[in-house]
């Protein structure tokens, strides 16, 4: 593989697009739950009420739990230079610099993953017969709303920051199946302790 070539590694690309999956159902899912038991704040009326929905909904959180804590851990310990940084407020400032649209891609990933794992603790403390008995006036309940709307923004502009930032190949590095010898799964463990013994994130 050139090493020229825009690369991503491994264990990232397959946290992210797994992740991206689970994001993306619990997103849809999360939305015809609420589209078909709430809609206090519009609706599109796209189902009816079905239980099986709920249930649905849950099962993409149970399984988007673990691979969320590997992927935290991974984004802070590994990956901690894709989230916002000490001066990340300075550039900011610098508007129309690429300097800023970089900045805007980590504060997307950033409030991605802050909204996502307040999806999923919104969500553990959720009474899965709230919506069916008609009980929508429950904290955790407006947390999860809230969570999702933060995921759906986030994810916006992350794929449009991505793009900005790093065109076809970004996007495409992270589909490739392709990977270097000191990225090999046999790696990983080694690669997992030497992060969690580092001092500093």
């Amino acid at each position: 593989m050139p090493q020229s070539k825009l690369y991503q590694p491994l264990l990232l690309r397959l946290l992210h697009g797994v992740n991206a999956i689970l994001v993306i159902g619990a997103a849809i899912t999360g939305f015809l739950v609420y589209d078909s038991w709430d809609g206090r704040f519009g609706k599109l009326g796209l189902t009816l009420k079905n239980r099986e929905l709920i249930d649905i909904h849950g099962t993409f959180g149970f399984f988007f739990l673990p691979l969320m804590i590997l992927f935290t851990i991974y984004s802070i310990r590994a990956g901690s230079k894709r989230l916002l940084q000490p001066d990340s407020l300075n550039k900011l400032t610098q508007v129309g610099k690429p300097v800023w649209w970089v900045t805007l891609q980590r504060l997307a990933n950033t409030l991605m993953l802050i909204a996502a794992i307040f999806s999923l603790i919104s969500g553990k403390f959720q009474d899965e017969n709230w919506l069916p008995n008609g009980e929508m006036n429950h904290v955790w309940y407006d947390v999860h709303l809230i969570a999702w709307c933060g995921i759906i923004a986030s994810l916006a502009i992350h794929i449009l920051m991505s793009i900005k930032v790093g065109g076809i190949p970004l996007i495409l590095s992270m589909f490739d199946p392709k990977f270097r010898p000191e990225d090999h799964p046999a790696r990983w463990p080694e690669q997992i302790k030497a992060w969690l013994r580092r001092p500093h994130l």
